[in-house]
């Protein structure tokens, strides 16, 4: 899976919180299984999760960004768009 650049990191954001799955995502998230929130609650379940009161700080804030991409990862791997990594052992 190809890295979110910083400069990428906020327009990837918006885009996601549009995005009918995402949606979905984050009302599961949120604990309402079944729902789908509107892109402003999906904006800020993100705004929450990635710890940050703007997308733009995604630019500048090299946490926030790695928590993005991690909820990112969450997202891919929930609506089946990528398959959850093996866990040898």
């Amino acid at each position: 899976m190809q890295q979110i650049t910083q400069d990428k990191a906020p327009m990837r954001a918006a885009m996601l919180a549009n995005d009918v799955a995402f949606q979905r995502y984050a009302a599961t998230r949120n604990g309402f299984p079944g729902g789908q929130f509107s892109p402003t609650a999906a904006t800020e379940h993100l705004r929450t999760v990635c710890q940050v009161t703007s997308r733009r700080q995604l630019a500048t804030d090299t946490a926030a960004r790695q928590r993005f991409e991690n909820m990112h990862t969450d997202f891919l791997i929930w609506s089946g768009r990528i398959q959850a990594p093996r866990k040898h052992g």
